[in-house]
């Protein structure tokens, strides 16, 4: 995670330039790391009430779904907006497209989650099967955005112990 960058400000001629290590804030990588899984588990956790809703008819399931997308969408914007930061504006050269496609797989679930929302607003009769199409595609999108960032760190773990 670290990069060394030559600064370009010498003073004198005769001195080389001198590295200086850039490295990611600490801060926005622990604000990352403890908000991105809270979306995770509301979004599973509405797909299963989906499925119990479709399975009894019972309108607490479904209204359940609804508030756990709606959390699951406030706590979803925090750790794209630090990753947005952290992958579009980094402090070293991008290392791979891994962490892109985890940042647009994760986008696509949030869009889908938003239009879930609203397809559990509806009447409860108009929510199925919609909402649990939509919610199967959220939590989709989300598991293989985790499994690409993942099989990318553990690379980084391979690599850094060779």
């Amino acid at each position: 995670m670290r990069n060394l960058v030559h600064c370009t400000a010498v003073r004198r001629k005769s001195e080389m330039p001198i590295p200086i290590e850039r490295r990611r804030s600490r801060l926005a990588v622990a604000v990352y790391k403890l908000f991105d899984p809270i979306p995770f588990g509301m979004f599973v956790g509405a797909l299963i009430f989906d499925v119990v809703y479709a399975k009894t008819g019972e309108l607490l399931w479904m209204k359940a779904a609804a508030w756990l997308i709606a959390i699951g969408l406030i706590f979803a914007i925090i750790p794209r907006l630090v990753n947005l930061a952290l992958v579009w504006f980094p402090a070293r050269k991008p290392d791979s497209a891994a962490l892109k496609i985890d940042f647009f797989l994760n986008f696509l679930a949030i869009v889908a989650a938003i239009f879930n929302a609203f397809v559990h607003s509806r009447d409860a009769y108009g929510v199925m099967p919609a909402g649990m199409w939509l919610s199967i595609a959220t939590v989709v999108l989300l598991c293989v955005g985790s499994v690409v960032r993942t099989s990318y760190e553990f690379d980084l773990e391979e690599r850094g112990h060779d």
